[in-house]
């Protein structure tokens, strides 16, 4: 079985499981206490801090050991807003950010406060003058991935900290993903982490406040970990996370150029075994093991099943494998496709013979969902006065595109279709097709039941 879902939680790393076995026999004991074993558990706490800090590029006073990266997240969130509530309740965040900042977003205006939304381009990237444009007097917080989870692409930390600092506005940088390939650039002022994201054991997030940001811890707190992180600390779990952290930097930079030239290949080639295919995300500013591509009239759900079955794990953003039936809220953000969405995230030491082989199978797993889904009957087509009218009413996508691509034909040059559908997914899928078919995707339009999207057949 090849795992190619390391963007979710990489296996985990060797020195990872020696060091948590090595620890479990000294690292029992409070570490809050002076006896021995107290003493002892105390020393390898300290220096998995140092350890960690060294990486992030921190002071280790100012790092935090919590109990999972989201953790870290709402932790950091919650706090610096807090501690900057005289200036005002206003949150910018990326479109693009993972779900725990979006959710610690959307309970800031449920209790009052404002959030506002940066955009992205096609490749997810943020654009350093908007968050600029989006500061006003009562910003209390900006927050920025420094990598996205489902596409890969780096974002501009760098400059947005240096736009936010020249306003006085601290930034929260979510460095989940790239931290295990490098410190992040730039003056941010607060940073989160999660060690399964690196190959570290899970529950164990990060979080880094540095010196001079404004920050009030919420909720009951104790002694431990600064009052940022109450509770009894796992001392294996961090020893494990941050001997890891170290191990997998040691390595990162000969191993980002071996992933970057096998994520290189399946960028190049997908296209060409694969027709009707979109790759997404930065070709460039990308993490070096991550590659995500969408397959037109797939169903994303039933070809990752397939691919299982092919012995691959790989995951998706199409709204056809979410419990929600919505597309994900980057591909949406981003405008691309989102059905039959694949995300390739490649763990470190991936070996060459995976990546040919989830070549050749992709090709027959793809024409093997198409092939299931069939073609609509008759009786979904039908014509008001000039215009197509495909009824797709009831069903999920891929099944509205499927059935626009095969009536586009039937109009003339200059002619419409009108789709009538009520799945969320087509607001995204259509005008994405049109893109990639170069037809003149024209707008919705009111329909009795659902939306109507209307296309003109152009070539």
């Amino acid at each position: 079985m090849a795992y190619f879902d390391a963007a979710s939680s990489a296996p985990l790393h060797p020195v990872a499981r020696q060091a948590l076995l090595a620890s479990l026999d000294e690292g029992w004991a409070d570490p809050a206490r002076l006896y021995r074993e107290g003493r002892r558990a105390r020393v390898l706490l300290d220096a998995a801090r140092e350890a960690a800090a060294e990486a992030v590029g921190c002071r280790p006073d100012e790092l935090t050991f919590t109990s999972s990266g989201t953790r870290a997240v709402h932790t950091g969130l919650a706090g610096a807003l807090a501690g900057r509530r005289r200036v005002g309740r206003h949150l910018i965040v990326s479109a693009v950010e993972h779900s725990s900042v979006l959710h610690s977003a959307e309970l800031l205006e449920a209790s009052g406060g404002s959030v506002t939304q940066v955009a992205v381009d096609r490749a997810g990237l943020v654009d350093p003058a908007a968050y600029g444009d989006a500061l006003r007097a009562d910003t209390a917080l900006a927050c920025l991935q420094s990598a996205n989870h489902e596409v890969g692409t780096e974002q501009p930390v760098g400059a947005v900290a240096e736009v936010c600092r020249e306003a006085g506005v601290p930034l929260l940088v979510d460095a989940a993903q790239s931290l295990g390939w490098g410190p992040v650039d730039g003056g941010w002022s607060l940073l989160t982490a999660s060690a399964h994201k690196w190959g570290g054991p899970s529950g164990v997030g990060l979080l880094v406040v540095r010196k001079g940001a404004r920050f009030a811890a919420q909720g009951p707190v104790d002694e431990r970990e600064s009052g940022r992180a109450p509770g009894f600390e796992n001392i294996p779990a961090i020893v494990a996370a941050a001997a890891s952290l170290r191990a997998v930097r040691a390595e990162a930079a000969e191993e980002a150029v071996r992933l970057r030239e096998l994520t290189d290949r399946i960028r190049a080639r997908v296209p060409r075994l694969v027709p009707d295919v979109e790759v997404v995300g930065d070709p460039v500013r990308r993490l070096p093991g991550v590659v995500t591509f969408s397959c037109l009239y797939v169903d994303g759900e039933a070809l990752l099943h397939e691919l299982d079955r092919e012995g691959f794990s790989v995951s998706s953003g199409s709204s056809c494998t979410s419990s929600t039936l919505t597309p994900s809220h980057v591909l949406r953000a981003m405008g691309v496709l989102s059905e039959g969405n694949v995300r390739v995230s490649l763990p470190l030491g991936t070996a060459e013979e995976d990546v040919e082989r989830f070549l050749a199978v992709l090709p027959r797993a793809v024409a093997a969902v198409r092939e299931k889904l069939g073609a609509p009957v008759a009786s979904q087509v039908a014509r008001e006065e000039d215009v197509l009218v495909v009824d797709s009413l009831g069903k999920r996508c891929p099944i509205p595109v499927i059935e626009l691509a095969k009536v586009i034909g039937d109009v003339p040059v200059g002619g419409l279709v009108r789709v009538l559908s009520d799945d969320e997914a087509a607001r995204l899928d259509i005008p994405a097709w049109c893109e990639m078919r170069n037809q003149e995707y024209v707008g919705e339009e009111p329909a009795e039941k659902g939306t109507a999207y209307v296309i003109r057949r152009v070539s």
